[in-house]
């Protein structure tokens, strides 16, 4: 791809809004922070997106999974914890760059233990370090109002790095470094 080719994708960048992201007020907040969303069932995540490349659609290798606050993450980890680990497996098997997007949770709330769940904040810190370990996954961590800005802007730059790592040079070779002349 040409630099100018990249930019033209990015134009194309939807968001894949998983369809059992339940519809509350507070999904619809986060679609308005969408150029463009569509609706689907994805194998691991919330969130991911696409881009128009060559007249065919490119899924994105990233997924967000995204918590509502640190009690939902708790839960994650403790009752619902065979069927998390089998998400961020099957993400880790695809290829799929993984995020943890806990809403309103903050390091100093894990650690102090601030949170309703009986887990404790010591095995909260562990699975959550376990996580990011085992599986490559980041996590982030934001105000409730800012998640809909947040996952457009981590699925906006991860597209771009994707789509820049595809760069060719003008011999024709592929230009992995990202560059681009502005």
């Amino acid at each position: 791809m040409h630099p100018l080719e990249v930019e033209e994708a990015l134009q194309t960048l939807t968001a894949i809004v998983d369809t059992r992201e339940q519809p509350t007020s507070q999904l619809t907040k986060r679609l308005e922070c969408f150029q463009r969303y569509e609706r689907a069932t994805l194998n691991a995540g919330d969130y991911s997106g696409k881009v128009l490349v060559n007249g065919d659609w490119l899924q994105l290798p990233v997924a967000i999974e995204r918590k509502m606050n640190l009690d939902e993450l708790c839960n994650n980890f403790c009752k619902q914890r065979p069927r998390f680990e089998r998400e961020f497996n099957r993400a880790k098997e695809n290829g799929v760059k993984m995020y943890l997007l806990v809403e309103g949770g903050n390091w100093e709330s894990i650690y102090g233990g601030h949170y309703l769940s009986k887990m404790r904040s010591r095995s909260l810190v562990g699975s959550i370090l376990t996580w990011l370990s085992r599986y490559g996954c980041q996590i982030l961590m934001c105000n409730r109002k800012l998640t809909g800005q947040l996952i457009w802007d981590v699925l906006y730059y991860e597209a771009r790095t994707y789509l820049l790592g595809m760069v060719v040079d003008e011999t024709g070779q592929q230009d992995s470094s990202g560059a681009v002349d502005c």
